[in-house]
């Protein structure tokens, strides 16, 4: 039996073709963000194992204190400007602009930052989930400090 008799196995959400156009893009707010941050699922199931591939758009000024993911990461910058530092704590010194086309690779288990400095950011991740999150800093993560309506 060669290769190509063995039937292949479909990535997630990738069975068929599709198109997903700006407009169609279904933005969410993320428990693990600040408020006005936003994600969007593009392709796959993040809190799943496997490929995803999802959007973070960030509003001006916002700032991602230091946290650090499991998981490797790549970011495509979409619009905007992206400012990422590394470490574990925040210092706007130490971040770095990278803009729109820009490919950051980012290694799971790196501590780091990022600063919507300029204005509102928008960037594309790909990476191999489950996606985690895990904040330096407790009092950094939303998700410990939400109220209840």
């Amino acid at each position: 039996m060669t290769r190509q008799d063995l039937p292949r196995q479909h990535q997630p959400d990738e069975e068929k073709f599709r198109a997903i156009l700006p407009e169609d893009i279904a933005w969410q707010p993320f428990p693990a963000f600040p408020p006005g941050a936003k994600l969007a699922v593009m392709v796959g199931h993040p809190s799943e194992p496997g490929p995803y591939l999802v959007r973070v758009k960030v509003p001006g000024g916002t700032k991602l204190m230091p946290h650090k993911h499991p998981e490797d990461r790549i970011y495509t910058v979409m619009s905007g400007v992206f400012y990422i530092g590394l470490g574990e704590s925040f210092d706007g010194d130490k971040v770095k602009a990278y803009p729109p086309g820009s490919v950051v690779v980012l290694p799971g288990e790196t501590w780091h930052f990022h600063w919507a400095k300029s204005g509102e950011y928008v960037t594309q991740v790909s990476a191999i989930g489950p996606l985690g999150l895990e904040y330096h800093d407790d009092n950094d993560d939303p998700r410990l400090h939400a109220t209840m309506p």
